[in-house]
């Protein structure tokens, strides 16, 4: 099972990779001990650690639970909240509650959407802007770039338009997404190739002021010379990524741009 994130009022015991919580002992644990006892250590400690239900599933069933009993404060906005950490999307929430709704009622589905477009409203804003971005390419958007995440600043997408002959990715940034300073090797050849088709970016080498990138710009990267590219402030950028052939070819990454860095290499976007 994938790790878990830990819900709020929670630490984790990483030699068991458990749920320990301790909001009962924190709100209660003078007045209500045995209470604090139950929530903590039974409700949590053992119901939320089996295993026999991943944690996505549960978070969903204890939405639908709440839901139907018509709780709506802020017992579900946890929940809810809880769900999102645990991988429930805005799509399969908004498709979980029209579903609520036909069993537990119109008005409870409707409260509930209330608190839902709050705990998802940063996903309901970058499906948004992602979505009009991508209608502006004739190319894909593709997947998240899960991959790389670790060598990019924000979050990118990735695209395979080309995996034969002449091998080249889509990749689009979301706005001040950008990835680290890296060097393509070769000892013969190598380097790459980007061509700008949506939005804004900027490409910088070492040492040398960034460079726009526009629909249509072309930039030609040498093997050896350190660099980084990514979006313009405030701009979904997409660009294509040709690999060039050469001997021994490889990618070496380095530290991430800065925000210092970015917005002295972008200031005139501010």
């Amino acid at each position: 099972m994938a790790p878990h994130l830990l819900m709020a009022g929670e630490t984790n015991d990483n030699t068991m990779n458990k749920i320990v919580q301790t909001a009962g002992r924190d709100a209660l644990g003078d007045f209500a001990p045995d209470f604090a006892h139950y929530n903590d250590d039974v409700l949590f400690g053992e119901n939320w650690n089996n295993t026999d239900i991943d944690l996505k599933t549960r978070s969903l069933l204890t939405v639908t639970a709440l839901v139907s009993m018509g709780v709506t404060d802020s017992s579900l906005t946890y929940h809810l909240q809880n769900a999102k950490n645990h991988g429930v999307s805005k799509a399969e929430i908004a498709a979980a509650i029209t579903h609520i709704a036909f069993y537990a009622g119109w008005p409870k589905a409707w409260a509930t959407f209330r608190l839902a477009k709050e705990v998802w409203k940063d996903e309901e804003t970058e499906e948004t802007g992602l979505a009009a971005h991508a209608r502006t390419l004739m190319f894909p958007v593709g997947a998240p770039n899960t991959a790389y995440a670790q060598y990019f600043t924000g979050k990118s997408y990735l695209a395979p338009v080309s995996t034969e002959q002449v091998k080249f990715f889509n990749v689009t940034f979301e706005p001040g997404c950008r990835n680290n300073w890296h060097i393509h090797h070769a000892s013969k050849g190598g380097g790459q190739m980007l061509v700008g088709i949506g939005g804004k970016g900027y490409y910088q080498e070492w040492g040398k002021p960034a460079v726009e990138i526009n629909e249509g710009d072309v930039i030609h990267i040498h093997a050896g010379v350190k660099h980084w590219h990514g979006a313009a402030p405030g701009c979904w950028f997409s660009h294509l990524a040709f690999e060039i052939d050469g001997d021994d070819c490889s990618n070496e990454w380095l530290e991430p741009v800065s925000d210092a860095e970015y917005q002295h290499a972008t200031e005139g976007e501010r």
